[in-house]
């Protein structure tokens, strides 16, 4: 079986499971507030069949496993992402692609798979599985059924990075495009509210990174060009295509929304490593930018340092302040205690937010996360909430109350593993008294594996 392979990415709960069902009836402790409905969806990597050679965590066909919720019921599904890739290795009824660690050019079509195992996104009434090395997947609700490629009326030509920023007020969705073997290496692009693609630019940059988050405000987009560098010469010396560079700078690149490829600015500070941001905002002369550092990585194969690598892979949420009048940068650790997947009330993405949620880390070789942290970024304060013992979550969404008033009034979402017991829950937390008790459990009637990113849908 494929949970007694070798690879901690292939067991205890890491490893994929094999049915796709449907519950109607849930069982619920707590009560589920009546003002919550909607349905709640997190995408992660769940491979259909044992994968050939050396398995990453980031390899995995998607899973798609959502809670719907309304009139204090709730209902499970979990559905595979039919990819093409998916598709074609279940014709072929094995394995045919290699993972994020090989070499791309010895896979079908010369690249790697487009898992579609990332993260969501909900734009112009269609929900999009997004994996950022391929373009996203419609998806149907509420039965999750994937709909094929979503190709903007056949103007998207690139890849779609897994983290798109819609901006509440405009209702525009910003995204960017990165390739690994091919200048210029990035794309940035704007789609209108009706779901039209208005513009894509390129962007010049050196040689292909990992790119995999970016960040808006209300008038600029910030590019982060960080040193986890993918060269295919590094493959021939028997080193990872991907590596962190501990000499190569960070550079930020700020660009006007709707500017042209001249417009960008570019920032430099030391090397460094962000997967996901928090949030954005202007405050005077300055552009701030809230998110998750890492002084190197290791995630894709060890940094180019030794001394470097051995401090890798340690997340603290951290706060950047790009001047645009001096062009300096100043960058100020907010947590010592590490944390990662960083989400807000996204009816505050782009503008100046008091409020983030992260989950926090357990030390160790695998990401696994105890509990949530919220801070609150105008009087320095945090809060925890903790899982309680052999018990381990991943990123809470923020599903705001439609009756409500303040950022934090709305409940966090996440599902949650019972090593001991080996079962899953979708917990709800009280955004505001985030030390309380979980004000609902509902229990899923199958393990749920680690994955993600979510998204609630009202």
């Amino acid at each position: 079986m494929i949970q007694e392979l070798p690879n901690p990415f292939l067991g205890d709960n890491f490893a994929p499971v094999s049915q796709e069902i449907t519950q109607n009836t849930l069982k619920i402790s707590g009560q589920i507030p009546p003002q919550l409905q909607g349905t709640f969806v997190r995408n992660g990597p769940n491979p259909q069949f044992p994968p050939p050679g050396e398995y990453h965590w980031f390899d995995g066909d998607g899973m798609l496993h959502a809670v719907e919720i309304a009139a204090g019921k709730a209902i499970y599904r979990n559905r595979f992402v039919k990819t093409q890739g998916f598709l074609r290795e279940k014709a072929a009824g094995g394995a045919i692609y290699g993972g994020i660690g090989g070499n791309p050019q010895e896979n079908p079509e010369n690249d790697y798979k487009n898992a579609s195992n990332t993260a969501l996104v909900w734009h112009a009434e269609k929900l999009l599985s997004l994996w950022e090395g391929g373009q996203p997947y419609n998806i149907a609700l509420p039965n999750l059924d994937t709909l094929g490629i979503e190709t903007f009326n056949n103007e998207l030509h690139l890849p779609f990075t897994a983290h798109p920023k819609v901006d509440p007020l405009t209702q525009e969705m910003m995204f960017i495009s990165y390739r690994l073997m091919s200048a210029p290496f990035v794309h940035y692009g704007v789609v209108n509210p009706m779901g039209k693609i208005e513009r894509i630019i390129p962007i010049e940059i050196p040689v292909g990174v990992m790119m995999h988050d970016f960040a808006i405000t209300e008038h600029y987009t910030i590019i982060l060009n960080l040193p986890l560098t993918f060269r295919l010469s590094r493959l021939a010396q028997g080193k990872p295509a991907f590596q962190f560079e501990s000499q190569t700078p960070s550079y930020w690149g700020i660009l006007p929304r709707h500017g042209n490829t001249e417009d960008i600015r570019w920032f430099e500070s030391d090397p460094c490593f962000v997967f996901h941001t928090l949030n954005a905002y202007e405050e005077g002369d300055e552009v701030v930018l809230i998110g998750c550092r890492m002084a190197a990585t290791n995630v894709l194969g060890p940094a180019d340092d030794p001394e470097i690598a051995a401090k890798g892979d340690i997340p603290l949420l951290t706060r950047w302040r790009f001047n645009l009048q001096d062009n300096s940068v100043k960058e100020e650790t907010l947590d010592t205690i590490p944390s990662e997947f960083p989400r807000i009330n996204e009816h505050y993405l782009g503008r100046k937010n008091r409020y983030g949620y992260t989950a926090k880390s357990v030390a160790g070789a695998l990401p696994l996360f105890d509990g949530v942290i919220k801070y609150d970024f105008e009087t320095g304060q945090s809060w925890h909430y903790n899982y309680g013992e052999n018990c381990y979550g991943g990123e809470v969404v923020f599903a705001a109350n439609p009756q409500g008033k303040t950022e934090d009034d709305g409940w966090l979402i996440t599902f949650v593993y019972n090593q001991v017991q080996d079962t899953s829950e979708l917990i709800i937390l009280d955004a505001q008294s985030l030390e309380s008790k979980a004000i609902a459990q509902i229990e899923i009637p199958q393990r749920v594996p680690y994955g993600f990113h979510g998204l609630w849908i009202g």
